[in-house]
């Protein structure tokens, strides 16, 4: 291969399977073809790419450091005791736990180790802002346990603490999440814990989307609030896709015991090295600005939405991602998802609150600016891509969507993902 983002053990994969191999140049070419804004992804450093494709993956190691079931983990032992105390580091907690596969089963382990199938918890409902993992019919999380939904303020559409702090009082629920996938603003977590406190609850806070930019002192961290902290590696925090937990010493044993032997058994060698790389990258001064332009970033490209005539949701944004409303341009988040698709511009269709569209139509869009800062993009870039969007999502041409397309590669021609060397 010419191109040296491969390694040189991909001509043995080339002449193995083409087939794979092929797929694996041609996701290459689609990310640096593409403008990438789907708010729950980035990419991630082929420091981190190379502990993934490591011999870290042959390694059985069911348990924890030095009480492994397996002999033969002295070596990732060590790995994972580094990646935990980085962890324990960077977020300034009690304790980490990097074994969950994924964010969702992270969530599991929290549920596991706080509450017993029929429990009551409180949370954000999915067309608000929430998360599958927080209570919906389809989930684990609300076929064996009872969830109470919290929303957004129609006038705000920020989240109703009011509201959360009546339901508590009502409902007394063990266990109140905070967090969800769509919410651009910032979480009141000393709110949350207060109400927590109030009716004896536990307060867990989903971090997901927004641990990186926590990661990168760009906002403020639940950890000093929260009793346990669940979150995914890869997002703004740019690691391997991939879980991970923090909680209080207190919950150490309890979430522990949750994560293994309950949810899963051995954990994954080569992915926790590879959250330990992303972990070593996200404590640096480099990747703390990265963080902050980031939302610099977001704040740009929303503002250039609005401008062209797609309403942000709660009027902005204070993180890496924007919910925007289309009704006002008569189109469906649907639409508009397929028409930036042809366009070369890669987002996804979004519930707004309140929608009266269904979830699979949807009236509004959700953008990120995770993957595009990682490419170097700034201010100027973003208010381009809001042109771009604007034509993309106006226009049902497959002519336009094609001059849009060659725009876009122009672009990522001069900010490309995993530049050639």
């Amino acid at each position: 291969m010419s191109d040296v983002f491969y390694g040189s053990d991909f001509d043995e994969l080339t002449n193995t399977d083409p087939e794979i191999a092929q797929i694996l140049i041609d996701e290459l070419s689609r990310l640096r073809g593409g403008i990438q804004l789907i708010a729950s992804e980035n990419f991630t450093s082929p420091a981190v790419l190379t502990a993934m494709g490591s011999t870290l993956s042959n390694k059985y190691a069911e348990g924890y450091p030095g009480k492994r079931y397996y002999g033969g983990c002295e070596v990732v032992d060590v790995a994972e005791t580094i990646g935990i105390q980085r962890a324990k580091d960077l977020f300034d907690a009690d304790h980490a736990n990097l074994q969950p596969h994924s964010g969702a089963s992270a969530n599991i382990a929290v549920f596991g180790a706080f509450l017993s199938p029929g429990d009551t918890f409180l949370s954000m409902s999915l067309p608000h802002g929430g998360h599958l993992t927080h209570g919906a019919k389809v989930s684990f999380s609300g076929k064996w346990f009872n969830p109470v939904h919290y929303g957004v303020a129609e006038g705000t559409e920020d989240i109703d603490y009011d509201q959360v702090r009546a339901l508590a009082r009502e409902h007394k629920p063990k266990m109140i999440i905070a967090g969800g996938s769509a919410i651009p603003r910032l979480i009141d977590f000393k709110a949350f814990r207060e109400i927590a406190d109030e009716v004896g609850a536990i307060l867990h806070v989903d971090a997901a989307h927004f641990i990186g930019l926590v990661a990168g002192k760009a906002i403020h961290s639940p950890v000093p609030y929260a009793d346990v902290v669940s979150f995914t590696t890869h997002k703004v925090l740019r690691g391997p896709r991939s879980g991970m937990i923090l909680c209080k010493q207190e919950h150490a044993a309890a979430i522990d015991k949750a994560v293994f032997p309950m949810m899963q058994g051995g954990p994954l060698m080569h992915v926790v090295a590879a959250k330990a790389v992303a972990l070593k990258e996200a404590a640096t001064h480099e990747y703390q600005k990265y963080a902050s332009d980031v939302i610099v970033n977001a704040k740009a490209m929303t503002a250039g939405l609005e401008a062209e005539g797609m309403r942000p949701v709660t009027g902005g944004t204070d993180t890496h991602l924007a919910l925007l409303d289309l009704q006002g341009l008569g189109v469906s988040g649907r639409d508009a998802e397929d028409r930036c698709g042809a366009s070369g511009i890669v987002l996804n269709k979004n519930a707004i609150p309140y929608d009266p569209a269904p979830p699979s139509v949807a009236s509004g869009i959700r953008v990120g600016t995770p993957s595009v800062t990682t490419q170097g993009m700034g201010v100027t870039e973003m208010a381009t891509i809001a042109r771009l969007i604007s034509r993309a999502v106006k226009s049902d041409s497959a002519t336009e969507h094609a001059a849009i397309k060659a725009e876009v590669g122009q672009l990522t021609d001069a900010f490309p993902a995993y530049p050639r060397g």
